[in-house]
């Protein structure tokens, strides 16, 4: 028996979905970084900006950075979609690390312009465990999903 091959309409979707970045990781080639890659970056530095201004008690610099932890940029249409696709049904637990971030470096900003150094400290450290459970639980699947194994 002969059998005709079809390429199901999901599977045309999901190419479509698949840019030409994604094809290059998985044929072995040189993957170039998303968008998304530049706004966890920004976040890195921000971070640090701030274990900086803590070290000196630097309270003004906590409050100014603290909103560029709370609103961080997000990568454009496209790139989310794929992104939240590639979630899946982990995508609640992804908005909700990204929720607790906001909500920490939020209430870091109001005890830093309290002057209050034991409150910020603590807010900060909320701020890491929620980067730190979302990284753990989503960084190396994501690196291999978009960029190939590493």
């Amino acid at each position: 028996m002969n059998k005709s091959k079809y390429i199901s309409v999901p599977a045309i979707a999901m190419v479509l979905l698949t840019t030409a970045t994604t094809l290059r990781a998985e044929a072995g080639g040189p993957a170039e970084p998303l968008v998304f890659q530049g706004v966890m970056q920004q976040l890195g530095r921000d971070m640090q900006a701030v274990t900086d201004a803590i070290s000196t008690e630097n309270w003004e610099a906590v409050a100014e950075l603290a909103p560029k932890i709370a609103h961080h940029a997000e990568p454009p249409a496209e790139e989310k979609t794929r992104i939240l696709s590639w979630l899946g049904s982990d995508i609640g637990k992804f908005h909700r690390f990204d929720g607790e971030v906001h909500e920490a470096a939020a209430a870091m900003k109001e005890a830093a312009q309290r002057d209050d150094g034991q409150a910020v400290i603590s807010t900060f450290a909320k701020v890491q465990q929620s980067c730190l459970a979302c990284h753990q639980n989503f960084r190396k699947p994501f690196v291999e999903h978009f960029y190939g194994p590493r």
